[in-house]
């Protein structure tokens, strides 16, 4: 039984990793199980006797979370890009709140807003100038690194979704097929980017999150917020009144159901 649970919580964390809005490393924190994984990830061969026993289950589920969602992604986004969109920026915008709620945990200070805005507007003047400047990003083996390192930190950085920062760069559709299809082309450099960011930067972030949790987690809304305003396909609102009812709805389903998963979540903390 107790297998079948870390199991079912790796397969929600592998969930978490890849859906967009939701942080597979805020699900470790909910299950009490990111402490383990970032000693491990720190490291592993101090704590591969007594740390690996407890999380196979849970590495077992989050390939299964993982891979079994990414093909559903991958043609939502190909027929149905504005509503899939919208649904997803619903996602992160109900997500906010219980983001919010996580990054005052150990409070919160003037440092904390400076970080979250000055993060904020890093962000947006990078995606705006993408945007000004035409910049057409092709996915190639050096931007699937990229997307590595994102999934990567979406893991040992609690609150950060890459999608979040693929999504606007027009990365996240052609990564998410290339999952889904078991593409090697983009699995060896996606994961050899997120290899390496968890050998050079799962102790650094760890550090970071112990000795300035709020100051760290507020910088990650900030990116959260830009970004998510950037992908909101506004032209689609306006194209037919049909549009624009479709859209709203995904939108409203997607902040009904990442606020349902945020009362879930409360739920098994206070169980925990």
């Amino acid at each position: 039984m107790k297998i079948g649970i870390k199991i079912l919580q790796g397969a929600l964390i592998g969930l978490g990793a890849v859906l967009p809005g939701i942080s597979g490393g805020v699900l470790c924190v909910v299950f009490g199980i990111y402490k383990t994984i970032m000693e491990f990830l720190a490291n592993p061969f101090h704590t591969f006797k007594t740390h690996i026993p407890k999380l196979i289950p849970i590495f077992i589920g989050i390939g299964i979370g993982f891979l079994g969602i990414a093909n559903v992604l991958a043609v939502l986004l190909e027929r149905y890009p504005a509503p899939s969109v919208c649904l997803f920026v619903g996602l992160i915008s109900g997500m906010l709140p219980s983001l919010f709620r996580e990054a005052g945990e150990q409070g919160r200070g003037k440092s904390s807003y400076v970080s979250m805005y000055v993060t904020m507007g890093i962000m947006f003047a990078v995606l705006v100038s993408l945007q000004v400047f035409s910049v057409t990003i092709t996915p190639s083996f050096i931007w699937y690194l990229f997307c590595g390192v994102c999934l990567a930190l979406s893991i040992i950085a609690p609150g950060m979704s890459f999608s979040t920062l693929l999504m606007p760069l027009a990365l996240y559709e052609p990564f998410i097929a290339g999952i889904g299809h078991l593409d090697f082309t983009i699995l060896i450099p996606a994961g050899m980017g997120a290899l390496a960011t968890v050998i050079l930067l799962s102790r650094a972030v760890n550090s970071l999150f112990e000795k300035h949790y709020s100051v760290a987690f507020h910088g990650i809304i900030g990116i959260v917020i830009a970004a998510t305003v950037m992908i909101v396909p506004y032209a689609s609102f306006v194209e037919s009144v049909g549009d624009f009812l479709v859209n709203g709805i995904c939108l409203a389903t997607g902040v009904f159901a990442a606020l349902r998963l945020d009362k879930f979540n409360q739920k098994v903390t206070v169980e925990r």
